[in-house]
């Protein structure tokens, strides 16, 4: 079964930085999408970064300039690198990924990993 173990997070001060990383173990196909989302409570779930099966980066609105999406295709790891952060980029961080293409929606990820937590404070 596909496996994505996370790392990372934490607690910072607003303007710090913070690294996540995710390894996936179990895929049986060659191209596949990782991406990071988050939730805070009170609100809806948000795609923050996505590396897709072609390769092709994305970013969310509110963290674009700021965070930085990166994998290492051998050890099949994300890395999402968050500088500048702010009190409103506090929430639970998820790894996420799909074969082929990224999901069109959040929601519709088949795989996910438990989640980080990420705190901010100003």
């Amino acid at each position: 079964p596909v496996q994505l173990a996370e790392s990372g997070g934490g607690s910072v001060l607003a303007g710090g930085s913070l690294r996540l990383a995710c390894t996936a173990s179990g895929f049986v196909h060659s191209r596949w999408c990782l991406a990071r989302t988050r939730q805070t409570s009170g609100k809806e779930r948000e795609e923050v970064a996505r590396i897709d099966g072609d390769g092709s980066i994305g970013y969310g609105d509110s963290v674009k300039g700021r965070f930085t999406v990166s994998a290492d295709n051998d050890k099949k790891t994300l890395y999402l690198q968050m500088s500048n952060l702010k009190p409103e980029d506090t929430a639970m961080y998820y790894c996420v990924s799909e074969y082929g293409t990224c999901a069109p929606a959040v929601d519709e990820y088949d795989y996910w990993g438990q989640g980080t937590q990420v705190t901010v404070s100003s």
